[in-house]
């Protein structure tokens, strides 16, 4: 977090001026009110942005009612004076902004100082989310959780000793566990949630190793962003109910400045990514300006859903792809129509499979995921591995067993290809398969089956007889019949070859008689 001291300096950069500090220049700042003359609801942080205030006084009188630290005025030298005088008198700093700043620059650096002070290198957002936990659990009495709007774990206050076993829980599992959401269900927590900003006590399952909670709202507007808990045997009051609930107003702009980084830095990053699977001139550059390294990648396709729903899915699991992963995030992804396209360094398939199992872990349960993955590309040949990896989703789309890699199932990816071709192209009317194939649906025979079991057995009757459940003489017997109906030619390796082809174009899912 940015302390007073560090705000004033960086400030001071811009043209503001400290005028009084009657409070120590150490204490942090973790919050920011910008002043609304239209909404007459109570509004608590440490740095106050007085727009539009029309004196000293009445700037610093809102500062005091928000709590705040320091209080930022627009004007000149004719109100050093009462700059002075009103702060001290009030305890509230001071600090007078040249006319020339406008407010939305200085609350541009303000904000980005006060909620960005501790953010990582990546933009994922301010790590002193858990050091305002631990204020929160200071000021409340009880251990604190900062989670996000589907229960993931955001912040945690410490240590942990005297955790119950389902706060132990959900900060290992970094997830509210299932067991704990059905208790909060059926106590009502969702439907409170949504529609009230006041904190709800849980009562406690001593049996099941849960405590009493107390719940707050993390609200920007009408949406919800999160929640903030803290164990309790029993109800808040007073000052502890009271910093819960501006906690949770603070930890809500913490929420919502990070999610603007995130969405900014994700849009760069998907552009990146969606340059380099279209194919770019300057592939090798792209890839060391999205921080992966040099050498083999794999690309791989996931598209998400919730029974007919397509579109909500697919965000969350975007949302968690470039985000959820933090710093051990080892691909960069992008999204494009209804598929997030994941570039994952390295030759190894297996990573990718462990990367495709944790990311549908972090998703609720209800949503539902596939995917394909490519072999592994250079940087000149990831167009083509983009391909390769949404054909192998197509394939997975029909099954239910592992993502299939396009260098495991080239040959079920080639027949889908013939396939599909046969679907929207001129499948053959006339030829040997289709002669056979009219032929068994008049006569009842099983001459196509038998043609596919033989090919496929290399001419053996005996195996080919053991497909079909028959024996070898009995193949004998309708190859003799078959060549009759049509021209068979089977010691023609090209037409071989052709019917072979043919027949996977049109594959049946069994064999007939």
């Amino acid at each position: 977090m940015v302390r007073l001291d560090r705000l004033v300096n960086v400030l001071g950069g811009y043209g503001v001026r400290l005028c009084c500090c009657p409070v120590p220049r150490s204490a942090e700042l973790r919050g920011v009110v910008l002043r609304d003359a239209t909404d007459g609801r109570p509004e608590v942080g440490d740095v106050y942005l007085a727009v539009g205030a029309e004196s000293v006084a009445e700037a610093v009188h809102a500062a005091v009612s928000a709590r705040a630290v320091v209080v930022l005025v627009r004007g000149g030298e004719e109100l050093l004076a009462d700059a002075v005088a009103t702060g001290e008198a009030e305890g509230v700093a001071v600090a007078l902004a040249d006319p020339a700043l406008s407010w939305s620059q200085l609350a541009g650096v303000v904000y980005g100082l006060v909620l960005e002070g501790r953010e990582t290198e990546s933009g994922r957002g301010p790590t002193d989310l858990f050091a305002l936990a631990d204020s929160l659990a200071a000021a409340t009495g009880g251990a604190v959780t900062i989670e996000d709007r589907v229960s993931r774990v955001l912040a945690y206050s410490g240590p942990q000793q005297e955790a119950d076993a389902a706060r132990l829980e959900t900060i290992l599992g970094r997830q509210v566990p299932a067991w704990v959401r059905e208790l909060f269900d059926a106590a009502g927590v969702p439907a409170h949630l949504l529609a009230s900003d006041e904190p709800l006590f849980v009562p406690g399952d001593p049996a099941r190793g849960l405590t009493g909670r107390m719940v707050v709202a993390v609200r920007v507007g009408r949406e919800l962003l999160g929640t903030v808990w803290v164990t309790c045997p029993e109800p808040l009051r007073g000052d502890r109910r009271t910093a819960l609930t501006d906690g949770a107003r603070i930890v809500a702009l913490h929420l919502l400045r990070s999610r603007a980084s995130a969405d900014l830095e994700r849009q760069v990053e998907s552009e990146w990514v969606i340059r380099l699977l279209e194919g770019t001139a300057d592939a090798a550059t792209v890839i060391s300006q999205l921080g992966l390294p040099p050498g083999p990648a794999r690309v791989v396709a996931v598209r998400a859903h919730v029974g007919d729903e397509r579109h909500a899915a697919v965000l969350l699991a975007f949302e968690q792809a470039t985000t959820g992963f933090g710093w051990s995030r080892p691909g960069r992804s992008a999204l494009s129509g209804n598929t997030v396209y994941t570039i994952l360094p390295g030759d190894g398939v297996a990573a990718a499979r462990n990367w495709l199992a944790a990311l549908d872990a972090a998703l609720p349960r209800h949503v539902l995921t596939s995917a394909g993955i490519s072999a592994a590309a250079g940087p000149a040949d990831l167009p083509a591995a983009r391909q390769e990896a949404d054909e192998c989703l197509a394939l997975h789309e029909g099954r239910s067993d592992d993502a299939p890699a396009y260098d495991e199932s080239w040959d079920e990816v080639l027949l889908q290809r013939l396939r599909t071709a046969a679907r929207v192209g001129r499948a053959s009317a006339r030829g040997p398969v289709a002669d056979l194939r009219r032929h068994d649906a008049e006569h009842g025979t099983g001459y196509v089956a038998t043609l596919r079991a033989w090919l496929e057995a290399q001419g053996d009757l005996a195996e080919a007889g053991q497909r079909l459940g028959v024996h070898g003489n009995t193949v004998r017997n309708r190859l003799r019949k078959m060549a009759e109906v049509t021209s068979l030619d089977l010691d023609d390796a090209a037409k071989r070859v052709a019917m072979t082809i043919d027949l996977a174009a049109t594959v049946s899912d069994s064999y007939n008689r």
